[in-house]
Order: structure tokens, then C-alpha cells, then sequence
């Protein structure tokens, strides 16, 4: 049988924020980790020093283990500069912009084709308004 919870179900939403919380007090009690963002079970640190970084990886991976029973999803750790962009929740943000991931705007092109209702555009409009996307937003627009 498979381990978790549905995607997008409420209750998996709560559920993970309340399971994720004990992480987040280590992170932040424990670890003192500054910049730290979480949503639901992705989260991103950010740091000047990649050694710092590199030093983090195995007290999260025994925090996790031994106390959430979880684990990190090694080919999804990555360790990146800011200016190359860091990729989190559908969009890659860069110091003074974001865009939308490519595989995201493909997702959402391939969704519109299909489903043209007047909620779904406005949906992704809105969406979209938090980024750089102003030539997806006119394409949507018409």
C-alpha cells in the first residue's frame, strides 16, 4: 500500500503544516537557519556560503529520518546561485523577477486548450500576475 496523502485534498494541506511544524521549529530554534521558506513538504534555504549549505544537508536528512520519519528526495536537493534562478513552486525566481517554469506554462497551455471556460483563463490570469508573464498574459487575453 501506498504511504501519504492525496494532492490538493484539503485535509492533506492542513495535515502537512501541522506535521511539517516540528521541522520547522528545528530550522529555525535548532538550526537557526535565516532565510528559510516552507510550503507543504517543498522548502528552499538560502544562504551566501555553500559550505554552511553543505553542512545543513545531513542534520536535515537525521532530523527528518529520526523525527518525521521522512526523507529528503536526493535527485530534488539542489544547490544553486541566485542569479541562476531558484526554481520553487511552479516559478523560477531570480533577485528582481520571477517566471514561470517551463514545464508549469506548458501544463497550463495544455489545460486551456482543453478546458476554455471563462473561470480557468481568469484562474491562470491571476496567477500569472505574480510574475514576469505579460506575453502569456496577452496570448490568454487574446
Amino acid at each position: 500500500m501506498d504511504k501519504g496523502l492525496p494532492l490538493g485534498n484539503l485535509t492533506s494541506q492542513l495535515l502537512v503544516n501541522v506535521y511539517m511544524n516540528e521541522f520547522d521549529q528545528f530550522m529555525k530554534r535548532e538550526l537557526k537557519v535565516k532565510y528559510y521558506i516552507r510550503y507543504a513538504d517543498d522548502f528552499v534555504i538560502l544562504n551566501d556560503s555553500r559550505n554552511y549549505l553543505e553542512d545543513l544537508l545531513p542534520k536535515i536528512s537525521h532530523f527528518l529520518s529520526e523525527s518525521l520519519k521522512l526523507s529528503l528526495h536526493l535527485g530534488k536537493v539542489f544547490m544553486k546561485t541566485i542569479a541562476s534562478g531558484v526554481d520553487f513552486l511552479g516559478w523560477v525566481h531570480f533577485p528582481k523577477h520571477r517566471v514561470l517554469r517551463t514545464a508549469t506554462k506548458r501544463k497550463m497551455l495544455r489545460n486551456l486548450k482543453d478546458n476554455l471556460k471563462q473561470e480557468t483563463v481568469q484562474s491562470y490570469l491571476g496567477m500569472l500576475k505574480h510574475g514576469n508573464a505579460n506575453k502569456l498574459i496577452k496570448v490568454l487575453k487574446g
